[in-house]
C-alpha cells in the first residue's frame, strides 16, 4: 500500500519526510522478505476523509511508530486502510475490513467501533479517540478490558470543567451555556452530565443543543443564541466533527463564545480548543498492535487515557467577538492562532 497524500501541513511534510527518509535503509529488508518472510495483516479504519489533512498526518504518525517497532507496510506488514467521513461509509468500511480477515483491526472513534462491534466479536481491536468505551459496551472496564477490544480514551468527563473554566477565563460575561452533544450514544449523555455537574461554581446555567442534521443545529443555536450572555461547549461527536465548518460559522454569526474538544475547530476558526493531542494517540497505539500482533490478549490489555493535552486559541476570533485574551491563558496557549 502506497503512503498516502500528506498535503501542505507542517506536522504531515516532517512525518512524509521522516517516512520517507527511512525508505532506503528499508531495502535490503525487504528483499529478506521477498525471500520467505511472511507478512502479519492489520487493517485500519480511519474516521475522516482520505483529503482529510489532520487524518493523513494521523496516519503517518502511525506509520512511522509502527516502523519504529521493527513493522514495515510492504516488508514483514500488510496494511489495509478504509477512509470514513459518514456513517453509511463507515459501515461499508467495516465490512469490507472484516471480510479481509485481518489479525488486528485498528478503529479510529465511535463512528467505526459502533459497526466494527456489531460485525465482529473476535478479531482484536485497538480503538483510538473513543470517549465513553465502557458505556457503549467496547469494554468491559478501563483496568481490563474483557473482550476483543481494547485502545485510548479520547478524554475522562472531568474535561467537563475545565472547559468551562476556559470558558468563563476567555468570555467572562458568559452565564449560559449550551452544550452541543450527540444524544445518541452514552458518551453524549455522559458529557453534557459532566460539564452540567461542574457548572454551579461557575455560576452557569446549562442547556443541551443535540447534534443531529444541519437544519436542527441551525434552528437550535439561533434559538439559544436569541437571549444574551450565551456561550458554546462542543463536546466530542461524530456529528460534531461532520458539522465543524457549521457550528464554527453560527458560532460568529450569533457572536457566541465557543470552546471546543479539539484543535482543529481553533485552526478552522473557532475562538478556544482544548483536549487531547489526537497525534499522540496515534503514535501510542503501535505499542498495542506490537503486543498483539506478538502473542498478547486485547482483554488483558487497560484501556489508556491521554497524556497530552492541548490549549489552542484564535486571537482573531477573539478580537471579532471584542474579547480580551487575558496574558495567563496566552502564556498556557500551546498554540495561538493569530
Amino acid at each position: 500500500m502506497p503512503l498516502p497524500n500528506l498535503g501542505g501541513g507542517d506536522e504531515a511534510a516532517r512525518l512524509l519526510k521522516v517516512i520517507t527518509g527511512s525508505a532506503a535503509a528499508t531495502w535490503p529488508l525487504l528483499a529478506r522478505a521477498q525471500q520467505g518472510e511472511r507478512a502479519r495483516h492489520i487493517g485500519v479504519l480511519m474516521n475522516v476523509s482520505e483529503n482529510d489533512l489532520n487524518g493523513q498526518a494521523r496516519f503517518a504518525a502511525f506509520l512511522q511508530a509502527m516502523q519504529k517497532l521493527g513493522w514495515s507496510d510492504g516488508r514483514n506488514l500488510r496494511i489495509d486502510a478504509r477512509w470514513g467521513g459518514n456513517d453509511a461509509k463507515d459501515r461499508k468500511n467495516a465490512a469490507e475490513l472484516v471480510a479481509l480477515a485481518p489479525e488486528i483491526i485498528v478503529a479510529s472513534g465511535s463512528a467505526n467501533m459502533g459497526p466494527l462491534m456489531q460485525i465482529s466479536g473476535t478479531v482484536p481491536i485497538v480503538f483510538l479517540i473513543v470517549p465513553d468505551p465502557v458505556g457503549a459496551g467496547y469494554v468491559k472496564s478501563l483496568a481490563r478490558a474483557g473482550g476483543n477490544a481494547t485502545g485510548f480514551l479520547l478524554f475522562e468527563y472531568s474535561i467537563g470543567g475545565k472547559w468551562l473554566d476556559l470558558l468563563k477565563q476567555i468570555a467572562p460575561e458568559v452565564n449560559r451555556v449550551a452544550v452541543l452533544r450527540d444524544p445518541a450514544i452514552s458518551a453524549g449523555l455522559g458529557q453534557y452530565a459532566a460539564v452540567q455537574s461542574a457548572a454551579q461554581p461557575f455560576g452557569m446555567e446549562v442547556s443541551a443543543v443535540n447534534l443531529r442534521d444541519a437544519s436542527g443545529i441551525e434552528r437550535d443555536i439561533a434559538a439559544f443564541a436569541s437571549a444574551s450572555g450565551g456561550g458554546l461547549i462542543v463536546t466530542g461527536s461524530p456529528p460534531a466533527t461532520v458539522h465543524r465548518s457549521l457550528i464554527i460559522a453560527l458560532a460568529a454569526r450569533h457572536k457566541l463564545p465557543a470552546i471546543y474538544f479539539e484543535r482543529t475547530f481553533a485552526v478552522d476558526g473557532g475562538l478556544i480548543s482544548y483536549g487531547p493531542d489526537l497525534i499522540d494517540q496515534y503514535r501510542r497505539a503501535p505499542s498495542y498492535v506490537d503486543r498483539i500482533l506478538k502473542g498478547e490478549k486485547p482483554a488483558d490489555l487497560p484501556v489508556q487515557a491521554p497524556t497530552k493535552y492541548e490549549l489552542a486559541i484564535n486571537l482573531r476570533t477573539a478580537k471579532a467577538l471584542g474579547l480580551n485574551v487575558p496574558n495567563t491563558l496566552i502564556g498556557r496557549a500551546d498554540k495561538l492562532i493569530e
